[in-house]
């Protein structure tokens, strides 16, 4: 989207006031735009650019914003735009790599509330919701849950119960996903598209449940991670092809391409294991240890299986620390 103003969500498929026992538009003043530039030699600069755009979610009465980490990840300046006109700076406070979850503190005074934490817990397929950007509700978007179920990343991510919803918004990043309630039960992160026995794919968007926050949002605020070591992280990017886990694409000066692992290499097993898709890669990687542990691996190539043991790293050492303000 190339501003603020040039676009909106059809009338007939915005959230309508009375069709919610909630104050609707209180719920959505709640939200905002969230935009950020990142140095162009960033760990992600090449992946996920240097110019973001997205979305958040006031979730303290002080400013504290909520939203999906990717936004914000090695920023250099942070700019909140409210729907009055106004634009207020910002800096990152954390970044969860594990959930995907980025936490912004506004440098202004915001005068706006804050969205209550609701359970994601207790969100059942068929759910009426509302996903939500900032802009009131011409960027806001009735919708229901269409599935809760685990997502795997090809970029070593894994939700147990990420929340799917249809249809799809357009500016998914870092929308809010609001239950019957008016409360927060997740952040947008993803557009995807889920094929049918007939007619086109279906688009939804996967959400990160908000109960995932709760049990680490002090160390967020305190420490700007988890208080817990890091996993192990290998700097792969892997698909699954006819019931093989490939791999795709490796890290520049990452731990698997240190470790000459090749694009093709067919992953065979972990740590002794056998694999045969994405999550249990992630799963057995994990089981090695915490970050900086050797990974046994066992790889498929030109017709011969290679063992491999790749000392693996802490993701964040590869990223730029935020700006201070």
């Amino acid at each position: 989207m190339s501003s603020e103003s040039d676009w909106e969500i059809p009338a007939h498929s915005q959230p309508r006031p009375e069709d919610w026992s909630f104050d609707l538009d209180r719920a959505l003043s709640s939200t905002l735009t969230v935009r950020a530039t990142i140095p162009s030699d960033g760990f992600t600069a090449e992946t996920l650019g240097t110019e973001r755009a997205g979305n958040g979610v006031i979730i303290g009465d002080d400013g504290l914003v909520l939203t999906i980490g990717y936004l914000i990840t090695e920023a250099e300046t942070i700019w909140l735009n409210l729907a009055d006109g106004r634009a207020v700076p910002g800096h990152v406070v954390a970044y969860d790599q594990e959930t995907g979850f980025g936490l912004l503190q506004a440098l202004g005074r915001l005068n706006l509330p804050a969205m209550e934490l609701g359970r994601s817990s207790a969100v059942r397929a068929g759910d009426r919701v509302v996903v939500a950007g900032g802009g009131g509700r011409k960027h806001a978007i009735s919708a229901k849950i269409a599935a809760k179920q685990e997502f795997t990343g090809y970029w070593e991510y894994l939700i147990d119960d990420a929340l799917f919803t249809s249809p799809a918004h357009p500016n998914w990043g870092g929308t809010a996903l609001i239950g019957s309630a008016g409360e927060l039960l997740g952040i947008g992160s993803l557009h995807l598209q889920q094929s049918k026995d007939s007619g086109p794919p279906e688009h939804l968007n996967m959400h990160v449940p908000i109960d995932l926050l709760k049990p680490i949002y002090d160390d967020l605020l305190a420490l700007g991670r988890p208080n817990h070591p890091p996993r192990p992280w290998l700097g792969l990017y892997a698909t699954e092809v006819d019931s093989k886990v490939v791999v795709a694409g490796l890290a520049n000066a990452g731990p698997a391409r240190r470790a000459n692992l090749k694009i093709g290499d067919i992953i065979l097993a972990v740590g002794g294991k056998e694999i045969d898709d994405l999550a249990g890669l992630y799963r057995g990687i994990w089981r090695q240890g915490e970050a900086g542990v050797e990974v046994p691996m066992l790889v498929y190539r030109d017709g011969k299986t290679i063992d491999f043991n790749v000392r693996s790293a802490d993701r964040q050492r590869f990223m730029k620390s935020p700006s201070l303000h």
